[in-house]
């Protein structure tokens, strides 16, 4: 049982810290969101990845920079509509 305690109050402990990892309230449209922005700012803060991008894509690396910051604002969509209680 002082296992389970411990597990969970790690598990808190750790959402209250970093802001990606969720908490019980977390819904799929935040969680996703989240996701989403967490790999444009990873591709934006790696060279190499945004060189990729940019030859893939035919474009210049500050054009991919840019679009990639575009899509950070809303990148799955308007958030849902909550009930209100």
């Amino acid at each position: 049982m002082g296992d389970r305690y411990n597990i969970h109050s790690q598990l808190e402990h750790l959402q209250s810290r970093y802001v990606g990892t969720g908490h019980a309230d977390t819904n799929k449209w935040e969680w996703m969101t989240h996701q989403h922005r967490d790999s444009y700012a990873s591709y934006i803060g790696r060279p190499d990845l945004l060189n990729f991008f940019a030859i893939s894509e035919n474009e210049s690396k500050a054009r991919v920079k840019f679009n990639f910051l575009e899509r950070m604002l809303q990148p799955c969509g308007p958030p849902p509509e909550r009930p209100e209680e």
